[in-house]
């Protein structure tokens, strides 16, 4: 069964900045999701405490304030409320359930403390779906890419887009998708966690520069569009009160690809300074390392001779 919309877009006041921090609205299902997340992550912190281990607050700020805090903005903020108003909002909710909120939860490394606090049993089950061939058919890194790459192309240019804006659960689950698309790509680039299809450092900034050119050029195809995405739910909206003050609809798509395009080489690029990062003091952990082999290694010819 697919559950309309409310009516209620149709007499929203003039979007403002203001509005994106004052307007909020619960969707259940993002509602569910961030209640039983968030619980999850910090009953396991409370164990690993309670029985004397510690876990990196960096680790809990990530995945509760910046991942999960993010997912839950976006959805039930002001921009939750005008995702389905505006194209141009719905664009910043994109890029920020697709790239903000999957990195933030990698960071978090929810996997690692689910190994180190759950009974044997549950445990073993973790693993199990962790090392089976599904989990690695998903994590496979091109496979993740392609998924990742065309995913918001098929949100865009079929009919995916429309029954989001038609029924509210497509709507929902269309969030829950971009993220669990995200977290396939770059989860296993983060390498925190123990997930399949984590690859070398050059290959994780090969593939993070490879989605630089694929968000322009989708940004750069919605700014040239003269078909509208979502054409008749926008122009309907347009024939009612709001549109006194709603921008033209093709302006407001043409704002929505340049916001796709901007935001997508920023976060892309950040996340490339990350990688590059971890990379660089991997190679110094390595050397460091090897250098120690060597001294024990000259240490024991000279002992030994």
């Amino acid at each position: 069964m697919l559950f309309p919309l409310t009516a209620d877009a149709e007499t929203l006041p003039r979007f403002t900045l203001g509005r994106v921090f004052t307007d909020w609205g619960i969707d259940p299902i993002p509602f569910i999701v961030t209640v039983w997340a968030v619980g999850l992550y910090a009953f396991g912190v409370y164990v690993l405490r309670r029985r004397g281990d510690r876990w990196p607050v960096g680790r809990t700020l990530a995945f509760v304030g910046l991942g999960m805090g993010s997912f839950s903005f976006v959805t039930m903020s002001g921009l939750g409320r005008y995702d389905t108003t505006l194209l141009s909002v719905h664009m910043v909710q994109h890029m920020v359930l697709s790239m903000v909120v999957p990195l933030a939860l990698a960071l978090g490394a929810p996997v690692t403390l689910a190994l180190r606090t759950l009974p044997p049993a549950p445990r073993r089950w973790l693993l199990a779906v962790l090392h089976s061939r599904v989990a690695k058919v998903l994590a496979f890194p091109p496979l993740a890419f392609a998924l990742y790459i065309a995913s918001p192309w098929a949100l865009y240019f079929s009919s995916w887009y429309d029954a989001s804006l038609a029924s509210a659960y497509v709507h929902q689950m269309m969030h829950i998708h971009l993220v669990l698309v995200g977290t396939l790509f770059f989860w296993p680039l983060m390498g925190i966690d123990p997930v399949p299809g984590r690859v070398g450092h050059p290959f994780r900034v090969l593939l993070t520069l490879m989605t630089l050119p694929f968000h322009a050029f989708l940004g750069v195809t919605i700014m040239g569009q003269t078909t509208l995405i979502g054409g008749e739910h926008y122009l309907e909206l347009r024939e009612g009160p709001m549109g006194a003050w709603l921008p033209p609809a093709l302006d407001d798509q043409h704002l929505a690809g340049g916001i796709l395009w901007a935001s997508g080489d920023l976060i892309g690029v950040l996340f490339f300074g990350v990688l590059f990062t971890q990379w660089v003091r991997s190679s110094m952990k390595e050397a460091a390392r090897e250098d120690r082999r060597l001294d024990l290694q000259e240490r024991r010819a000279r002992f030994g001779g």
